[in-house]
């Protein structure tokens, strides 16, 4: 199904000279990586300790299409110099599901959207990616199919903060916006799964 990630292809060549800088000064891959969950925590960590304040909400966009950038140049830090590595694959799977969980979680905090419902599209994201790494084994390699993958869920939740931090949620929507969004990704896991019995090896 489509995704905004079909759209990575052409966001990477505009990143592609800012990779070249990065590799020739230096700059590692999995640091890259690193950097992505740190600033993902620091902002979830911020809307959590001040749910009243509008300010960190407004971050979670900023800090969504700057992860979005970050994972892009990790993986082109890995595959076109030379830093493709075992443990970079481990880092890149486990910080990417980290810091979407560390910008999640907090919205708990808003009484609007209900805990549980936070956590239910919590586990559901989890579960799309884990459905998507699993494609590997099943010998389709690694599935990145909709209808709410990571970047589709990067703009919702960044709509969802900027909607929550200019007060515009209607009461009686509110209550079902993290339910819909978990709905998605577990489709989304659905697909992943059914696209791995049906071109696996298994």
């Amino acid at each position: 199904m489509p995704t905004l990630y079909a759209l990575k292809p052409a966001f990477q060549d505009r990143l592609r000279p800012l990779v070249g800088k990065l590799a020739a000064i230096g700059v590692t891959a999995n640091g890259i990586t690193i950097l992505g969950v740190l600033l993902s925590a620091a902002a979830g960590t911020a809307v959590a300790v001040l749910p009243d304040r509008p300010a960190p909400l407004l971050l979670i966009p900023l800090v969504l299409f700057v992860r979005m950038a970050l994972n892009a140049i990790d993986g082109m830090l890995a595959r076109e110099h030379g830093q493709a590595s075992t443990l970079g694959m481990y880092l890149n799977e486990i910080c990417d599901v980290v810091a979407d969980l560390a910008l999640v979680l907090p919205f708990a905090a808003f009484p609007q959207f209900g805990a549980w419902s936070v956590v239910a599209f919590a586990i559901a994201a989890v579960l799309s990616e884990f459905a998507g790494v699993l494609g590997i084994a099943a010998g389709i390699g690694r599935n990145y199919a909709g209808p709410f993958g990571k970047s589709d869920r990067a703009l919702a939740l960044g709509a969802v903060a900027v909607l929550t931090a200019a007060g515009l949620w209607p009461a009686a929507i509110a209550p079902f916006v993290f339910p819909a969004m978990a709905l998605l990704s577990l489709l989304t896991a659905m697909n992943r799964i059914r696209a791995g019995l049906i071109g696996g090896v298994g």
